[in-house]
């Protein structure tokens, strides 16, 4: 895989998966409950950017050597993450609701 498909590769999954914790009620995806806290999407939203990292220590070691990162990426990264969620949240907490009486 060359470097602007993982880089796609990577865009789309992590857009998917920034945004999953604010469309769906289930717990991780897996676990249907009640409606889901505040807090508990985050802490969802934490765990996606991990797995997001994940695939891209991985998509990265299938081209050649992995590079090291300091704090920086990191920050960088994760505030990019948190950029890609803002659909989600708007979706979920800022976008009008339908009264149902016209």
């Amino acid at each position: 895989m060359n470097v602007t498909a993982a880089a796609v590769v990577w865009l789309g999954v992590g857009l998917a998966l920034a945004n999953w914790c604010f469309l769906t009620e289930r717990r991780f995806g897996l676990l249907d409950r009640s409606i889901k806290p505040f807090w508990f999407r985050l802490i969802e939203l934490l765990v996606s950017y991990l797995l997001l990292l994940v695939l891209g220590v991985w998509l990265e070691s299938s081209m050649g050597a992995i590079q090291s990162q300091t704090w920086n990426f990191y920050a960088i990264t994760f505030l990019l993450f948190l950029v890609m969620a803002y659909p989600g949240y708007v979706w979920r907490y800022l976008r009008r609701r339908s009264s149902g009486a016209s």
